[in-house]
This record gives structure tokens, C-alpha cells and sequence, in this order.
């Protein structure tokens, strides 16, 4: 009987810690390049896989897959037909990523590093 009581005032504050109550109502946008789809706020800053041959402050813009302005949602098949304006950054280097490559019991092995290249950008409005 303990052990019921006990696991029951638990699950209640593991369900109080785990949920998340979202405060930003911010206007949001999720784009797509790359490959990937990154949910995107104006203001926010964020690392894209390469782009075409851009120079630092050129002007961007992508289509939007999904917008919300805080009261209605708008998803598209595949675009909405809005965009969502940027600048370009620059270009960055990611975290580098060391590959270890081993073989057991024959004194092989072989240790290289990777250094992706990312382009930074800035969303200006969505």
C-alpha cells in the first residue's frame, strides 16, 4: 500500500517538471533548406547547411512550409506563399568531429578530424 502512495506522489511531480508550457507567442515561420526544416522567429540567428556564392549582408529569402501568428496557423502543400526575409552572415566552421577508425589485434588504427562549413544567417522578418 506504501509503495502505491509513494509511486503516485511521484509520477505527479515528474508530470509537473515534465511539461512544458509555451510562453513565446511569437509570430514563427519553418522554412526548408538543406535538407532540414528549421522552425524560425524574427530576430533569431542560425547555422544552414552552404548556400549559393553569397556576400556577407545579401539579402535572402525562403519560402515558408508553415507560419503561425500566435492565433491562426497556416500550413501549406508545399508553401504557404509567403516568405521569410534574411541576411546573410557569413560563412562559419562547426565543432570539429574526430573519426576514429580501429581494428582489433592487428596495430590498426587511424584517427582523422572534420570540420563542417556552415553559412550563418539572420532572420529579419517572417
Amino acid at each position: 500500500m506504501g509503495f502505491g502512495i509513494a509511486n503516485l506522489v511521484i509520477s505527479c511531480i515528474l508530470s509537473r517538471i515534465m511539461t512544458t508550457q509555451t510562453t513565446n507567442t511569437a509570430p514563427f515561420a519553418v522554412i526548408a533548406t538543406g535538407g532540414k526544416q528549421y522552425v524560425v522567429r524574427a530576430g533569431d540567428t542560425l547555422l544552414v547547411e552552404l548556400l549559393n556564392d553569397n556576400k556577407e549582408g545579401d539579402k535572402l529569402e525562403f519560402d515558408a512550409l508553415m507560419t503561425d501568428d500566435g492565433k491562426a496557423a497556416k500550413v501549406g502543400a508545399p508553401n504557404t506563399g509567403s516568405t521569410v526575409k534574411a541576411t546573410y552572415l557569413g560563412e562559419k566552421k562547426g565543432k570539429k568531429l574526430t573519426i576514429v577508425r580501429y581494428k582489433a589485434k592487428s596495430n590498426r588504427d587511424r584517427r582523422i578530424g572534420h570540420r563542417q562549413h556552415y553559412a550563418e544567417i539572420k532572420i529579419d522578418a517572417v
